[in-house]
C-alpha cells in the first residue's frame, strides 16, 4: 500500500513538473542541452531589459529568436509591442506548443533561426531581432548561418539584441560584422547576463576579434 501511494505521488509530481514552465524547461534542457544552452529560464529582469533595448517609434516587425518558456515574449508585449508585430521563432516543438497556448494572438513559428529569411514574409521591414539563442554553445556553422541571416535582414536598418552569459567577449562576436551600439549587464539573473545591441546599418563594418577564454 505504501509503495502504491509513493508511486502515485511520484506520478502526480512528474505531471506537475510537465505542466509548469520551469519543468518543461528542464525537460527540454535534458533532451536538447546544446539547443537550450542555459540552466534555467530567463528572469523577468533580463526579459524586461531585453525589451527596453527596442528602437523607439519603429513600425517594423519584431522577431524573437528562441521563445522558450515565453518570459521575453511576455516582456515584449508588456513593453508595448502589438501582438501582430511580433513573430517568435522556436526550434523546440514542445516550447512551440506551449507558446501558442500562452500567446494565441502571436505568430509562433516552428523552425530554425538559421533559416530565418525563409520563415518570414518577403519584403517586410524588420525593426529588431531579439535573440535568446545560445550562440556560444551552438555548432560554429549554425551560429555563422544565424548571424548571416541577421545581416541579410537588417542591412537597411533595425537592430539585433542578443544576451549571453559570457561577460567577456564570446567568440561569435568575431563573426557578427556589425557595430555594437549598447551593452548592459543584468546581474539579477541566474547566471548574470550581458545584453548587447548591434546595428547593421552602417556601410563600413568592423570585426571584433576577441574570443572566449
Amino acid at each position: 500500500m505504501l509503495r502504491g501511494f509513493s508511486l502515485g505521488r511520484a506520478r502526480r509530481f512528474s505531471e506537475y513538473l510537465k505542466n509548469m514552465a520551469p519543468g518543461v524547461f528542464l525537460q527540454e534542457l535534458y533532451n536538447q542541452p546544446g539547443v537550450i544552452g542555459a540552466i534555467c529560464p530567463s528572469s523577468r529582469y533580463l526579459a524586461r531589459q531585453m525589451a527596453r533595448q527596442l528602437p523607439i517609434h519603429d513600425d517594423g516587425l519584431i522577431i524573437e529568436l528562441g521563445g522558450g518558456t515565453g518570459a521575453i515574449t511576455q516582456a515584449l508585449l508588456n513593453h508595448g509591442v502589438a501582438p501582430e508585430r511580433l513573430k517568435v521563432i522556436e526550434y523546440s516543438s514542445v516550447f512551440v506548443q506551449r507558446l501558442r497556448q500562452r500567446f494565441p494572438d502571436v505568430d509562433v513559428i516552428h523552425g530554425s533561426a538559421a533559416d530565418l529569411s525563409q520563415l518570414l514574409p518577403s519584403n517586410v521591414k524588420i525593426g529588431a531581432i531579439v535573440s535568446s539563442l545560445p550562440l556560444c554553445s551552438l555548432p560554429g556553422p549554425i551560429t555563422e548561418a544565424i548571424l548571416q541571416q541577421w545581416k541579410l535582414l537588417l542591412h537597411d536598418g533595425g537592430v539585433a539584441i542578443q544576451f549571453t552569459y559570457n561577460l567577456r567577449q564570446p567568440k561569435w562576436r568575431r563573426q557578427i560584422q556589425a557595430n555594437q551600439t549598447n551593452s548592459k549587464v543584468v546581474w539579477a539573473n541566474l547566471p548574470p547576463a550581458n545584453i548587447t545591441t548591434f546595428s547593421f546599418k552602417t556601410a563600413k563594418l568592423h570585426h571584433i576579434t576577441n574570443e572566449c577564454p
